[in-house]
């Protein structure tokens, strides 16, 4: 019989899921005020669309990850870089279209992405090498 407390083996993306949002989560809250305050209501606006382009293009990649991981190896490679295509495709648009617009600031815009990038990856880093993943040695025969 099973505990609760045993890992299972998709539990290292999951923890690195979690962390990544919590990470996010962080920067949004900091970055929100920061950039509110350093540049009024089109900081606010630059902090929150930073953050999720940063953050979801991130948290995008692990979840794609954790939700192919039980198909064939070759179909989760095919998963994960349409993933990554369509991600790229879909920030050069959102990029394309914020530009004719004036109501954000594109630095913190600029520094919410990058901060979101380097925070979220970190904390998802971190939740991956906490998890304790049993694993099996046998012995090779000669």
């Amino acid at each position: 019989m099973s505990t609760s407390s045993t890992p299972g083996p998709d539990a290292p993306l999951r923890a690195a899921l979690r962390y990544g949002l919590m990470g996010l989560a962080v920067l949004v809250v900091v970055s929100a005020i920061l950039s509110s305050i350093i540049a009024g209501m089109p900081g606010l606006w630059g902090a929150l669309i930073g953050a999720a382009i940063g953050g979801g293009f991130i948290l995008t990649t692990a979840a794609s990850v954790l939700f192919s991981a039980k198909i064939e190896s070759g179909l989760q490679g095919i998963v994960i870089l349409g993933s990554w295509v369509g991600k790229i495709v879909l920030v050069l648009a959102i990029v394309a279209i914020l530009k004719r617009f004036d109501f954000y600031s594109p630095v913190a815009l600029f520094l919410t992405v990058v901060g979101a990038l380097l925070i979220v990856l970190g904390a998802e880093t971190y939740g991956l090498l906490r998890q304790r993943v049993p694993t099996v040695e046998t012995e090779r025969e000669l």
